[in-house]
């Protein structure tokens, strides 16, 4: 079975389960996942988790994203992005020393209220159903955190900004935001991703290039479980232990200093064995599998 990650820079005009739909048809994998939805008209990078490699989604998708954006001041739309109907307008325009300082403004953590135009739920039902029906109601506050955003270039009334930021964080309503906040109103018209984590679109295989690759040269592009979690902390244990691992058995852990509590990647002849957490029992380290991961090659 395929496993890994493959990047896909996505283009404008299809959905990601569109992209999701066209990989597994393409390479026959059943099981393909991916590390946060683009909407349509968005562009950029699309990390699809394929096979076992689904298993690392809850350990991915809370990586912070960066973004590129393009806001258009001076226009309110209801869905906070150009695919809405504009309700309000301004002919002001604020100058561009106040655009940068207000734009810092943005940097650390702050609420965002999520758009109507969402899929988050409210009483088990889509935020976006809700509002194509007119309702509205109350979405509460949350906290996010934009770690940086540079205002990239300024051409009235379209500002380019750049946003590196965490999980859960709506860049159609940061655009919204920040027009509010420079008083003339605002609302996204552009939007490509550029970074997941350590993933970047740089090295990403444009979606249109699936179309008549062979698949060989598809799974090479497939990055390795093994390198699928470049920032967890590692372990490396014998292949004796990696079966027990495998059965879902705690291991005596003596090798080097990993952080207890937190999630380790375990590594054998080169596989994923699992993701453990260092516990401490009766006075001894133990690694114990939070999820675990069939065998590759070595052991195969």
């Amino acid at each position: 079975m395929l496993s890994g990650i493959l990047l896909i820079d996505k283009p404008e005009g299809v959905t990601s389960f569109g992209v999701v739909r066209r990989v597994r048809r393409g390479l026959g994998v059943r099981k393909v996942g991916h590390l946060g939805t683009l909407d349509p008209f968005a562009t950029g990078l699309l990390p699809l988790c394929l096979g076992e490699a689904t298993k690392l989604v809850p350990y991915l998708m809370g990586e912070p994203k960066t973004y590129r954006a393009v806001v258009k001041l001076g226009e309110e739309t209801d869905t906070q992005d150009l695919t809405g109907r504009v309700v309000a307008a301004s002919d002001k325009m604020p100058a561009s020393e106040e655009i940068y300082r207000v734009a810092a403004g943005f940097v650390g953590e702050i609420e965002q209220v999520p758009p109507m135009y969402s899929a988050l739920h409210h009483e088990g039902q889509r935020l976006y159903k809700l509002a194509r029906r007119g309702e509205s109601v109350e979405v509460k506050p949350r906290k996010v955190t934009i770690y940086r955003l540079e205002v990239e270039e300024i051409n009235l009334p379209l500002v380019t900004f750049t946003a590196r930021c965490s999980q859960g964080t709506y860049i159609r309503t940061l655009a919204a935001d920040l027009g509010k906040a420079l008083g003339c109103g605002g609302h996204l018209v552009a939007l490509r991703r550029l970074a997941v984590g350590a993933f970047s679109v740089d090295e990403a295989l444009p979606l249109a290039a699936l179309e008549g690759m062979p698949r060989e040269e598809i799974q090479a592009r497939v990055i390795p479980l093994a390198e699928c979690l470049p920032g967890m902390p590692a372990a490396a244990v014998a292949p004796d232990a990696a079966r027990g691992l495998r059965q879902g058995q705690a291991l005596p852990w003596m090798g080097n200093h990993l952080p207890e509590g937190e999630p380790v990647k375990v590594l054998a002849a080169g596989d994923l064995v699992a993701v453990a957490q260092v516990r401490r029992r009766e006075g001894e380290n133990w690694l114990a599998p939070l999820r675990v991961f069939s065998a590759v090659s070595s052991e195969q």
